[in-house]
Protein backbone atom coordinates (compact mmCIF):
# COMPACT_ATOMS: atom_id res chain seq x y z
CA UNK A 1 0.00 0.00 0.00
CA UNK A 2 1.28 3.36 -0.72
CA UNK A 3 1.60 5.95 1.68
CA UNK A 4 -1.09 8.38 0.41
CA UNK A 5 -3.54 5.60 0.05
CA UNK A 6 -6.69 6.29 2.18
CA UNK A 7 -6.73 4.06 5.42
CA UNK A 8 -10.24 2.15 5.35
CA UNK A 9 -11.80 1.72 8.57
CA UNK A 10 -15.23 -0.56 9.11
CA UNK A 11 -17.38 -0.34 12.04
CA UNK A 12 -20.74 -1.78 12.47
CA UNK A 13 -23.57 -0.09 14.69
CA UNK A 14 -26.87 0.43 15.52
CA UNK A 15 -28.66 3.43 17.17
CA UNK A 16 -28.54 2.74 20.63
CA UNK A 17 -24.31 1.81 20.67
CA UNK A 18 -23.75 5.48 18.72
CA UNK A 19 -22.21 7.18 21.10
CA UNK A 20 -19.99 4.69 21.56
CA UNK A 21 -19.00 5.12 17.65
CA UNK A 22 -18.99 8.63 18.54
CA UNK A 23 -15.86 8.64 20.68
CA UNK A 24 -14.61 5.90 19.29
CA UNK A 25 -14.48 7.96 15.72
CA UNK A 26 -13.40 11.29 17.77
CA UNK A 27 -10.44 8.89 19.15
CA UNK A 28 -9.30 7.88 15.63
CA UNK A 29 -9.74 11.46 14.36
CA UNK A 30 -7.58 12.96 17.01
CA UNK A 31 -4.73 10.97 17.17
CA UNK A 32 -4.33 10.73 13.52
CA UNK A 33 -1.29 12.57 12.81
CA UNK A 34 0.21 11.55 9.56
CA UNK A 35 -1.05 12.24 5.71
CA UNK A 36 -3.35 9.93 5.35
CA UNK A 37 -6.99 10.46 4.25
CA UNK A 38 -9.30 7.69 6.51
CA UNK A 39 -12.78 6.22 4.85
CA UNK A 40 -14.94 4.86 7.44
CA UNK A 41 -17.30 2.55 5.99
CA UNK A 42 -20.46 2.06 8.64
CA UNK A 43 -22.86 -0.91 8.68
CA UNK A 44 -25.89 0.97 9.39
CA UNK A 45 -28.23 -0.79 10.95
CA UNK A 46 -31.33 1.98 12.34
CA UNK A 47 -29.39 4.51 12.86
CA UNK A 48 -31.91 7.68 13.07
CA UNK A 49 -31.01 10.33 10.26
CA UNK A 50 -30.68 12.61 12.99
CA UNK A 51 -27.89 10.74 14.73
CA UNK A 52 -26.20 10.14 11.38
CA UNK A 53 -25.94 14.64 11.02
CA UNK A 54 -25.32 14.40 14.79
CA UNK A 55 -22.03 11.84 14.46
CA UNK A 56 -20.88 13.62 10.68
CA UNK A 57 -20.78 16.91 12.66
CA UNK A 58 -18.89 15.65 15.31
CA UNK A 59 -15.38 15.12 13.49
CA UNK A 60 -13.45 18.26 12.21
CA UNK A 61 -14.38 18.79 8.55
CA UNK A 62 -12.16 17.07 6.07
CA UNK A 63 -11.01 15.09 8.29
CA UNK A 64 -13.00 11.60 7.82
CA UNK A 65 -15.21 10.85 5.06
CA UNK A 66 -18.45 8.24 6.18
CA UNK A 67 -19.71 5.62 4.42
CA UNK A 68 -23.16 4.76 5.11
CA UNK A 69 -24.20 1.20 4.11
CA UNK A 70 -27.63 -0.38 5.28
CA UNK A 71 -26.93 -3.88 6.79
CA UNK A 72 -29.17 -5.39 4.53
CA UNK A 73 -26.90 -4.60 1.68
CA UNK A 74 -23.67 -5.92 3.72
CA UNK A 75 -24.91 -9.35 3.48
CA UNK A 76 -24.40 -10.71 0.06
CA UNK A 77 -28.11 -12.04 -1.67
CA UNK A 78 -26.90 -15.91 -1.76
CA UNK A 79 -25.92 -15.78 1.79
CA UNK A 80 -27.41 -15.51 5.17
CA UNK A 81 -26.34 -14.55 8.69
CA UNK A 82 -25.86 -17.86 10.76
CA UNK A 83 -28.12 -18.28 13.27
CA UNK A 84 -26.86 -17.71 17.42
CA UNK A 85 -28.51 -17.74 20.45
CA UNK A 86 -26.75 -15.07 21.84
CA UNK A 87 -27.86 -11.48 23.00
CA UNK A 88 -25.45 -10.03 20.98
CA UNK A 89 -26.63 -7.61 18.27
CA UNK A 90 -27.02 -9.59 14.65
CA UNK A 91 -24.87 -6.90 12.91
CA UNK A 92 -21.92 -8.54 14.39
CA UNK A 93 -21.96 -10.92 11.78
CA UNK A 94 -21.87 -8.28 9.05
CA UNK A 95 -17.26 -8.05 9.30
CA UNK A 96 -17.26 -12.01 7.93
CA UNK A 97 -18.62 -10.37 4.44
CA UNK A 98 -16.61 -7.33 4.51
CA UNK A 99 -14.53 -8.48 0.99
CA UNK A 100 -18.17 -8.03 -0.50
CA UNK A 101 -19.44 -4.76 0.32
CA UNK A 102 -16.32 -2.56 0.53
CA UNK A 103 -15.06 -1.65 -2.66
CA UNK A 104 -11.93 -3.77 -4.60
CA UNK A 105 -9.84 -0.84 -4.48
CA UNK A 106 -8.88 -1.26 -0.98
CA UNK A 107 -6.74 -4.55 -0.53
CA UNK A 108 -6.77 -4.46 3.29
CA UNK A 109 -9.16 -2.78 5.97
CA UNK A 110 -9.29 -2.46 9.55
CA UNK A 111 -12.69 -3.56 11.48
CA UNK A 112 -13.22 -2.39 14.58
CA UNK A 113 -15.72 -3.20 17.31
CA UNK A 114 -17.49 0.53 18.38
CA UNK A 115 -16.77 -0.61 21.87
CA UNK A 116 -13.42 1.00 21.49
CA UNK A 117 -11.37 4.03 22.15
CA UNK A 118 -7.92 4.25 19.89
CA UNK A 119 -5.07 5.76 21.83
CA UNK A 120 -2.98 5.62 19.34
CA UNK A 121 -1.93 6.86 15.74
CA UNK A 122 -4.70 4.52 12.89
CA UNK A 123 -1.60 4.88 10.32
CA UNK A 124 0.52 2.99 13.20
CA UNK A 125 -2.14 -0.12 12.66
CA UNK A 126 -2.46 0.25 8.59
CA UNK A 127 0.98 0.47 7.59
CA UNK A 128 1.73 -2.95 9.84
CA UNK A 129 2.15 -5.56 6.48
CA UNK A 130 0.22 -8.67 6.37
CA UNK A 131 2.34 -10.44 3.97
CA UNK A 132 0.85 -13.79 3.22
CA UNK A 133 -1.50 -13.79 5.92
CA UNK A 134 -5.60 -13.49 5.90
CA UNK A 135 -6.33 -11.16 8.71
CA UNK A 136 -4.36 -9.53 11.77
CA UNK A 137 -5.54 -9.91 15.37
CA UNK A 138 -4.84 -9.75 18.67
CA UNK A 139 -4.68 -13.31 20.95
CA UNK A 140 -7.62 -12.90 22.95
CA UNK A 141 -6.27 -12.59 26.76
CA UNK A 142 -9.33 -14.75 28.25
CA UNK A 143 -8.23 -17.85 25.95
CA UNK A 144 -5.07 -17.19 24.56
CA UNK A 145 -5.43 -21.12 22.89
CA UNK A 146 -8.26 -23.58 21.65
CA UNK A 147 -9.86 -25.29 24.14
CA UNK A 148 -13.07 -26.76 25.73
CA UNK A 149 -14.10 -24.49 27.90
CA UNK A 150 -17.22 -21.71 27.13
CA UNK A 151 -16.63 -19.44 24.41
CA UNK A 152 -13.51 -21.51 23.01
CA UNK A 153 -13.48 -24.34 20.50
CA UNK A 154 -15.79 -26.78 22.70
CA UNK A 155 -15.09 -29.15 19.59
CA UNK A 156 -11.62 -28.78 18.67
CA UNK A 157 -10.52 -32.31 18.86
CA UNK A 158 -13.57 -33.58 17.02
CA UNK A 159 -12.20 -30.73 14.18
CA UNK A 160 -8.88 -31.68 14.25
CA UNK A 161 -6.80 -29.00 15.54
CA UNK A 162 -3.78 -28.65 17.93
CA UNK A 163 -5.44 -27.69 21.58
CA UNK A 164 -2.34 -24.90 21.43
CA UNK A 165 -4.09 -23.32 18.28
CA UNK A 166 -3.64 -19.81 19.18
CA UNK A 167 -7.44 -17.93 19.51
CA UNK A 168 -7.46 -14.44 18.65
CA UNK A 169 -10.42 -12.12 19.75
CA UNK A 170 -12.78 -10.25 17.01
CA UNK A 171 -12.74 -6.97 17.93
CA UNK A 172 -9.97 -5.81 15.81
CA UNK A 173 -8.85 -7.49 12.60
CA UNK A 174 -7.03 -6.06 9.98
CA UNK A 175 -8.17 -8.26 7.13
CA UNK A 176 -6.59 -8.98 3.32
CA UNK A 177 -9.68 -8.34 1.21
CA UNK A 178 -8.32 -9.81 -1.63
CA UNK A 179 -7.55 -13.33 -0.10
CA UNK A 180 -10.65 -13.26 2.02
CA UNK A 181 -12.76 -12.56 -1.55
CA UNK A 182 -10.86 -14.51 -3.80
CA UNK A 183 -11.10 -18.04 -1.72
CA UNK A 184 -14.77 -17.08 -0.53
CA UNK A 185 -14.22 -17.10 3.30
CA UNK A 186 -17.10 -15.49 3.76
CA UNK A 187 -19.09 -18.86 2.70
CA UNK A 188 -16.72 -20.78 4.50
CA UNK A 189 -17.34 -19.14 7.76
CA UNK A 190 -20.89 -19.01 7.54
CA UNK A 191 -20.99 -22.64 6.77
CA UNK A 192 -18.60 -23.28 9.54
CA UNK A 193 -20.82 -21.61 12.19
CA UNK A 194 -24.16 -23.35 10.41
CA UNK A 195 -22.40 -26.88 11.29
CA UNK A 196 -21.25 -26.68 14.59
CA UNK A 197 -23.98 -24.02 16.03
CA UNK A 198 -24.17 -26.14 19.52
CA UNK A 199 -20.55 -25.30 20.32
CA UNK A 200 -20.36 -21.28 19.00
CA UNK A 201 -21.13 -19.32 21.94
CA UNK A 202 -19.09 -16.36 20.42
CA UNK A 203 -20.57 -17.39 17.18
CA UNK A 204 -18.78 -15.76 14.65
CA UNK A 205 -15.48 -15.33 16.56
CA UNK A 206 -15.99 -19.20 16.45
CA UNK A 207 -16.23 -19.54 12.92
CA UNK A 208 -13.21 -17.23 11.96
CA UNK A 209 -11.06 -18.71 14.38
CA UNK A 210 -11.26 -22.41 12.67
CA UNK A 211 -11.40 -21.29 9.40
CA UNK A 212 -8.54 -18.65 9.42
CA UNK A 213 -6.60 -21.35 12.12
CA UNK A 214 -3.03 -20.84 11.36
CA UNK A 215 -3.48 -18.21 8.69
CA UNK A 216 -3.20 -14.63 11.12
CA UNK A 217 -0.88 -12.37 11.84
CA UNK A 218 -0.51 -12.02 15.82
CA UNK A 219 -0.56 -8.05 16.82
CA UNK A 220 1.44 -6.76 19.97
CA UNK A 221 -1.35 -7.45 22.54
CA UNK A 222 -1.66 -3.40 23.30
CA UNK A 223 -3.43 -3.12 19.72
CA UNK A 224 -6.74 -4.79 22.01
CA UNK A 225 -6.33 -3.96 25.29
CA UNK A 226 -9.32 -4.83 27.99
CA UNK A 227 -10.22 -2.22 29.77
CA UNK A 228 -10.58 -4.97 32.89
CA UNK A 229 -6.60 -5.23 32.26
CA UNK A 230 -3.58 -3.01 33.46
CA UNK A 231 -1.72 -3.58 30.42
CA UNK A 232 0.97 -0.36 30.28
CA UNK A 233 0.45 2.12 27.40
CA UNK A 234 -2.41 0.59 25.31
CA UNK A 235 -2.79 1.18 21.98
CA UNK A 236 -6.72 0.54 21.73
CA UNK A 237 -8.54 0.06 25.12
CA UNK A 238 -11.79 -2.50 24.47
CA UNK A 239 -14.64 -1.92 26.49
CA UNK A 240 -15.71 -5.58 27.15
CA UNK A 241 -18.26 -6.38 29.48
CA UNK A 242 -20.49 -3.29 30.44
CA UNK A 243 -19.99 -0.17 28.21
CA UNK A 244 -18.71 2.92 29.63
CA UNK A 245 -22.02 4.48 28.72
CA UNK A 246 -23.72 2.68 31.78
CA UNK A 247 -23.90 3.35 35.17
CA UNK A 248 -23.17 -0.31 35.79
CA UNK A 249 -19.59 -0.10 34.09
CA UNK A 250 -17.55 -2.08 36.32
CA UNK A 251 -14.33 -1.92 34.80
CA UNK A 252 -11.24 0.37 35.34
CA UNK A 253 -12.41 4.14 36.17
CA UNK A 254 -9.41 5.57 34.48
CA UNK A 255 -10.57 4.20 30.98
CA UNK A 256 -14.15 5.46 31.75
CA UNK A 257 -12.96 8.84 31.82
CA UNK A 258 -10.57 8.45 28.02
CA UNK A 259 -14.05 7.42 26.91
CA UNK A 260 -15.97 10.44 28.30
CA UNK A 261 -13.04 12.85 27.38
CA UNK A 262 -13.77 11.83 23.57
CA UNK A 263 -17.26 11.74 23.99
CA UNK A 264 -16.99 15.67 25.23
CA UNK A 265 -15.53 16.63 22.27
CA UNK A 266 -18.48 15.56 19.87
CA UNK A 267 -22.02 16.56 19.61
CA UNK A 268 -22.93 14.24 22.90
CA UNK A 269 -21.11 16.19 24.70
CA UNK A 270 -23.05 16.33 28.51
CA UNK A 271 -23.87 13.17 27.70
CA UNK A 272 -25.11 11.11 31.27
CA UNK A 273 -24.79 6.97 31.80
CA UNK A 274 -27.51 5.14 31.12
CA UNK A 275 -29.09 2.69 34.03
CA UNK A 276 -29.48 -1.02 34.01
CA UNK A 277 -33.06 -0.94 32.44
CA UNK A 278 -31.78 0.47 29.21
CA UNK A 279 -29.10 -2.37 29.05
CA UNK A 280 -31.54 -4.80 29.87
CA UNK A 281 -33.77 -3.17 26.85
CA UNK A 282 -31.38 -3.42 24.07
CA UNK A 283 -30.36 -7.12 24.96
CA UNK A 284 -34.34 -7.76 24.64
CA UNK A 285 -34.13 -6.06 21.51
CA UNK A 286 -31.43 -7.89 20.31
CA UNK A 287 -33.15 -11.43 21.31
CA UNK A 288 -36.49 -10.32 19.54
CA UNK A 289 -34.46 -9.51 16.28
CA UNK A 290 -33.27 -13.30 16.47
CA UNK A 291 -37.12 -15.05 16.82
CA UNK A 292 -37.57 -15.86 13.14
CA UNK A 293 -34.18 -17.67 12.95
CA UNK A 294 -35.28 -18.75 16.20
CA UNK A 295 -38.42 -20.23 14.95
CA UNK A 296 -36.75 -22.03 12.35
CA UNK A 297 -35.11 -24.04 14.74
CA UNK A 298 -37.52 -24.55 17.64
CA UNK A 299 -35.93 -28.15 18.13
CA UNK A 300 -32.86 -26.41 19.36
CA UNK A 301 -34.56 -24.66 22.46
CA UNK A 302 -33.31 -21.44 23.64
CA UNK A 303 -33.95 -20.00 27.57
CA UNK A 304 -34.72 -16.45 27.06
CA UNK A 305 -33.41 -15.50 30.27
CA UNK A 306 -30.34 -17.23 30.35
CA UNK A 307 -29.28 -15.11 27.70
CA UNK A 308 -29.75 -12.31 29.15
CA UNK A 309 -27.37 -12.35 31.94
Amino acid sequence: MENNSPIAIMVACDNHYVVLLAALLKSIECNHKTGESVEVFIVDDGITSHNRKKLASSLGAGKMKLNWIPMDEAIPDHMTIPFDRSSYPKNIHTRIFIPHFIPERFEKIIYLDVDMILMRDISDLWNIGLGDNMLAAVMDPRLKVFSNSWGGIMNYRELGFDPETKYFNTGILVVNNKKWREEESAATVVRCISDNEKYANYPDQYGLNIVMANRWLELDPRWNSFADSAIPDPYIIHFIGRKPMYKTYDNREEFRKVFFENLERTRWSGFRPLGESKRYMKKTVNILRKIPDFVRRLFSPISFFEVLK
